[in-house]
């Protein structure tokens, strides 16, 4: 069993078959799928899936905390089932793959009192940018719009 379905039985979550599917869906490691390619993975294992029920699903999932929504340059929104495993998002500005990473260190640290102008910081996200291999190897590859 994965972890998010772990992480949700623990919580005594209500596990349809609909709700089942979409946490296998989102299982792994640098899962990183927009709500579309979660639909288009579920119906491949339940075809009576509606793309409702992904969408109220992956909403009722993030609303718990059980997965985190990660936006990057005005694309679509992508789910990380990798919500209760501190950890940085690497963004391919060419194709948009996502992986994550785990740079060792505290984020918080680099920010100076100073210029905390009073916040009582509660969380640091810090996405690192770059072309992945595939990109990289590609000579027109560049940022994409």
């Amino acid at each position: 069993m994965s972890d998010l379905l772990e992480r949700l039985r623990g919580r005594g979550w209500r596990m349809t078959s609909q709700r089942r599917v979409v946490a296998e869906v989102l299982d792994g490691d640098h899962v990183h799928l927009t709500a579309d390619e979660v639909h288009a993975r579920a119906i491949q294992r339940l075809p009576e899936i509606s793309r409702a029920t992904v969408y109220n699903t992956l909403g009722e999932l993030v609303s718990l905390g059980e997965v985190t929504e990660v936006s990057t340059d005005g694309r679509a929104k992508r789910y990380d089932p990798n919500a209760h495993h501190p950890h940085q998002h690497l963004v391919c500005s060419g194709c948009g793959t996502i992986r994550d990473v785990h740079p060792t260190g505290d984020p918080l640290a680099d920010l100076p009192t100073a210029e905390r102008f009073g916040f009582t910081v509660s969380r640091v996200e810090v996405t690192y940018r770059g072309l992945c291999e595939s990109c990289a190897r590609t000579p027109s590859a560049g940022p994409a719009a």
